[in-house]
């Protein structure tokens, strides 16, 4: 086998994947509230609205929502028979061990793993998370991931 042929080899997989972050689902089926993949982005759905069928076509959804990482908030049309990708999103949550100087969390998973390559937030959350550490408390930090991307998106204190 060449070197070319196992370059394309290489590829498809990579693209198998990632598929697995994302599945369809028709846009007239997506909900307010609910995740949805805009410009290569898991976004969390904060507005919707449908507009009739026109003289030609389908009707289509306008959709309106925010990064659920960067908080940027960005929208898309889509016809309502047309499908869309719909992000994995999962949230677990943590015991927190530690803040390392360079800004990351260590966190304890259910099983007694360490996990070390979560950063602490930025702004409020990051403030208050730091803030309830120095106090000596002993926190739960929620994590969400979806598409290869995972943040620390909630804490509260644990009631151990």
């Amino acid at each position: 086998m060449s070197a070319e042929e196992q370059h394309s080899f290489d590829e498809h997989t990579q693209a198998d994947a990632g598929a697995s972050a994302t599945y369809p689902m028709q846009c007239s089926a997506l909900r307010k509230n609910g995740f949805v993949v805009i410009k290569g982005r898991p976004c969390k759905i904060v507005d919707m609205s449908t507009s009739k069928t026109g003289k030609h076509g389908h009707a289509k959804v306008h959709l309106v929502a925010l990064d659920i990482f960067t908080g940027k908030k960005l929208e898309d049309l889509c016809p309502s028979t047309h499908n869309m990708n719909v992000p994995v999103v999962k949230r677990n949550e943590y015991t927190l061990i530690d803040i390392s100087d360079d800004g990351f969390l260590s966190l304890m998973t259910a099983d007694g793993d360490t996990k070390d390559d979560v950063k602490v937030p930025e702004g409020d959350l990051g403030d208050r998370i730091r803030k309830l550490w120095d106090e000596e408390k002993e926190l739960l930090i929620t994590v969400q991931t979806a598409m290869g991307e995972e943040a620390a998106v909630d804490v509260k204190e644990s009631n151990k």
